[in-house]
């Protein structure tokens, strides 16, 4: 079993697009335009951003809801669905609160923590058994913030944070190759090492 669908999470729209919130799209607009001849595209049936590549011989599909954040199951739904894509061959790439700017971790299952984009795709799925990709943006009480968390997430990241982020998701796109391999194990441990 490896990865077959790689969901990036975010808001649509360029009010969104530089916030933390979005930090999923930014992984996904990355990966894609590693890939050659991957380009995103508007899907209406999908409700999405899609697209389509050979990774090792094997179909992958990246997708970026147009949905907004609380409704991502719709996107994920549909197209996991359509194209028979099980659960545990599903990546969500998204924000995490409760991670330190630049942190990236991998997990199978487990709670939504908070966030309404999870929420939404384990309602989709039926299940919490897919893997998230968590990229850490901090919490506003860490830096002593009297922000609302909605509020925060829904903001750009300050400098030192935007460059802590985007190192992370170049270390989680080196480890993506071991998660099309089917190698979590090694993914997991490649990707928690400093």
């Amino acid at each position: 079993m490896s990865i077959r669908l790689i969901v990036g999470l975010g808001n649509p729209g360029p009010e969104y697009e530089q916030t933390r919130h979005n930090a999923g799209f930014w992984l996904v607009d990355n990966l894609a335009n590693s890939l050659p001849g991957c380009r995103l595209q508007r899907e209406a049936r999908f409700n999405g951003m899609v697209a389509k590549t050979v990774v090792g011989g094997n179909e992958l599909w990246l997708l970026e809801p147009l949905t907004f954040m609380n409704r991502s199951g719709l996107s994920v739904g549909q197209l996991a669905r359509f194209y028979k894509i099980e659960p545990s061959e599903v990546l969500v790439v998204h924000d995490e609160l409760d991670l330190a700017p630049g942190v990236p971790r991998l997990k199978k299952g487990g709670g939504a923590g908070g966030h309404n984009g999870i929420k939404d795709i384990t309602a989709a799925l039926g299940t919490q058994d897919y893997w998230r990709l968590r990229l850490g943006i901090g919490h506003p009480r860490t830096i002593n913030s009297q922000q609302q968390v909605a509020d925060y997430v829904l903001h750009r990241p300050r400098k030192e944070e935007q460059v802590l982020i985007e190192e992370a998701i170049e270390k989680s796109l080196r480890v993506l190759p071991l998660l099309f391999e089917g190698k979590f194990d090694a993914a997991t441990m490649q990707l928690h090492t400093p």
